[in-house]
């Protein structure tokens, strides 16, 4: 019954907590898809991997292109033809692209999307 009790005065509150702090970035990832803006990665790269924790759940709205071929075999040809040389690599609707973990702000300034 003591244990019930701790789990209830120490868990419930902090899973309150976690869902409480949890913000929603769909406004931002729709938007970036909506310019245009395609982040191409691999499933094996850690920074890939931060990039979509980042997103948390919105992740689903971001345009992603997997590079990798399965047991990291190789580059997808969509990859070699676009010149993908490292991962993350970010594309804007401009042409011009960014590598490497980029915060919610550069994204918001080189894309034009809000953050909200």
């Amino acid at each position: 019954m003591k244990l019930l009790i701790w789990l209830v005065v120490l868990i419930v509150p902090a899973l309150l907590l976690l869902g409480c702090s949890t913000k929603n970035y769909d406004t931002l990832a729709k938007c970036l898809s909506e310019k245009g803006v395609k982040m191409y990665g691999a499933y094996w790269c850690p920074h890939c991997q931060n990039q979509e924790k980042m997103f948390g759940d919105s992740w689903k709205y971001v345009t992603y292109v997997e590079c990798s071929l399965p047991n990291r075999a190789g580059q997808t040809q969509i990859c070699k033809d676009a010149k993908i040389e490292g991962y993350p690599t970010w594309e804007f609707s401009d042409g011009s692209r960014l590598s490497g973990e980029l915060s919610f702000e550069t994204l918001s300034q080189k894309s034009g999307c809000n953050t909200e």
